[in-house]
């Protein structure tokens, strides 16, 4: 059985981070909502309390009953999950004299506290609050102090409860792991057995159990997630798995055929589907980025809908469904606001009678490559740069036309190719090509241009949770742009986007 750590939701741009953190250290973890918990607590060994945008003395904060926790379970509050612990046992949080953001030192530890085991004074901490404690919660026991924030860090005697006022998650925090380990590890007890080979070995058991001798369908995309998904069923329940690889007109160019041969090569039963026409209908005169990706999702499921009806006794859809797509699109009241749809997540419309087999649907990009490795996937496979499920679609801003889909695909392979021959595709986690709603004025030979804009996308992530964009040479963006408009009929300019996330988000769209 394997160990489970819960984190709580309280909203904050960081929640990701703490389940991030928490799976390099081995150890599974799950997020939920603070107002949508999991009903069987006793399944998880300790608790995580995010933070949160809200002010604990707010109205309209997030105030549950954790009645079912406190005592029960080791507990952690970081930052708001502090403030909440003092606020309502006894304890005052008033609001900072002035908003306590960024670096902070330790000032003083309590050594023999084993929360503080290995970190020394000067330590360097991450503060991102406006509020801050000035009383500890009743039995309240202070950790450790910065210059500016007294109560830092605290436990409550009498129970495996702790709390810090900063993030641990951050990598700003520079003991901020080792914090995290000794509450878990040390603290709660948690054993460090969350390893590629442990999942692949379970997941198999569990499909084998859950499928048994039913028949499986799956949309194959060509990247990453689906390919480790299928590899995994094919072991599972080897013949009994149908793959089903859509062209939807918005791959890169030549894709289809290249990714048809690569699964064939693999052993994998694929068939291919050709649907450019039927997406490109269904994207007639949208330009809403929402709309596309809906219309898209539809239009996917119409498609698989389709084809499982030629798969007899197919009863069940594949997804290559990954944790962000799940964390991206919950929003409840608060909790990590909804940044995009998914087609992949939400569930099937009543009339499509296939039930839903997700095996990656709480793995991390980074963790779906090792599992991929640990299957003994093809490293160059492993390797391709993440690709929207909507494909150009979100890559084309305004409506959607052939032409735009062509003009794009051109631009994207000489990027991509560039990259690749320049040696520095394995440096960017994902690159690609934006195609901008504007026209601008240019100069080709003696006549005046007004033609389209591309924007260049490079940047470098672990997950996709967070990513910086990537400082490509120039001498590498010039060559790039001059066969981009040279090459490509109808752009005449080329930008590149040095945005990082965030406040951006990877995609445009």
């Amino acid at each position: 059985m394997q160990e489970k750590v819960l984190i709580l939701d309280f909203g904050s741009q960081y929640t990701q981070l703490i389940a991030r953190r928490v799976r390099e250290l081995f150890i599974y973890c799950e997020i939920h909502p603070y107002n949508n918990p999991p009903e069987n607590i006793t399944a998880f060994k300790a608790v995580i309390l995010s933070g949160s945008p809200f002010s604990v003395r707010g109205e309209d904060a997030p105030h549950p009953d954790l009645d079912f926790i406190r005592g029960k379970k080791p507990l952690l509050g970081v930052c708001y999950g502090a403030q909440y612990l003092a606020h309502f046992s006894g304890g005052k949080v008033s609001p900072s004299a002035t908003r306590e953001y960024g670096r902070a030192k330790l000032s003083t530890i309590k050594t023999d506290s084993y929360l503080f085991n290995g970190i020394s004074v000067g330590s360097q901490v991450w503060m991102s609050h406006s509020d801050t404690i000035k009383e500890l919660p009743t039995n309240g026991v202070c950790l450790a102090s910065t210059h500016d924030v007294e109560n830092a860090a605290y436990t409550i005697e009498g129970e495996d409860t702790y709390a810090i006022q900063f993030h641990p998650e951050v990598y700003h925090s520079t003991d901020g792991k080792k914090l995290l380990e000794n509450f878990l590890v040390g603290i709660a007890g948690v054993q460090q057995n969350w390893t590629p080979d442990s999942f692949v070995n379970m997941t198999l058991k569990n499909l084998k159990e859950q499928i048994g001798k039913e028949k499986v369908i799956l949309g194959l995309s060509g990247g990453v997630d689906s390919t480790v998904a299928a590899v995994l069923l094919h072991q599972a329940i080897g013949d009994q798995l149908t793959c089903i690889f859509v062209n939807n007109g918005l791959l890169r160019k030549n894709e289809f055929q290249s990714v048809l041969d690569q699964y064939h090569g693999m052993g994998l039963n694929v068939k291919g589907v050709d649907a450019s026409d039927r997406f490109l209908e269904k994207l007639a005169d949208l330009d809403d980025p929402e709309q596309k990706r809906k219309a898209i999702g539809n239009t996917f499921i119409d498609v698989f809908d389709d084809e499982s009806k030629s798969i007899e006794g197919a009863t069940w859809l594949a997804q290559g469904t990954i944790y962000p797509d799940v964390i991206e699109s919950i929003s409840v009241n608060g909790p990590s606001a909804t940044i995009k749809s998914h087609h992949n997540v939400g569930g099937l419309p009543d009339y499509m009678k296939l039930k839903i087999v997700e095996p990656l649907r709480m793995l991390f990009k980074d963790e779906v490559r090792r599992v991929g490795k640990s299957l003994g996937i093809n490293a160059a496979l492993l390797g391709r740069h993440p690709f929207p499920g909507p494909g150009l679609a979100i890559r084309i801003l305004g409506d959607i036309t052939k032409e735009k889909v062509t003009m794009l695909q051109e631009v994207d392979a000489i990027f991509i190719q560039g990259l690749r021959d320049a040696g520095l595709y394995d440096q960017v986690w994902q690159a690609g090509a934006i195609l901008l709603p504007v026209n601008s004025v240019g100069v080709m030979g003696d006549e005046r241009t007004y033609e389209k804009c591309v924007a260049l996308r490079a940047v470098t992530s672990t997950d996709g949770m967070t990513a910086d964009w990537v400082n490509l040479p120039y001498e590498f963006l010039q060559k790039v742009s001059n066969d981009i408009i040279n090459k490509v009929k109808g752009v005449n300019r080329v930008v590149y986007d040095i945005s990082s996330k965030p406040p951006a988000t990877i995609e445009w769209e």
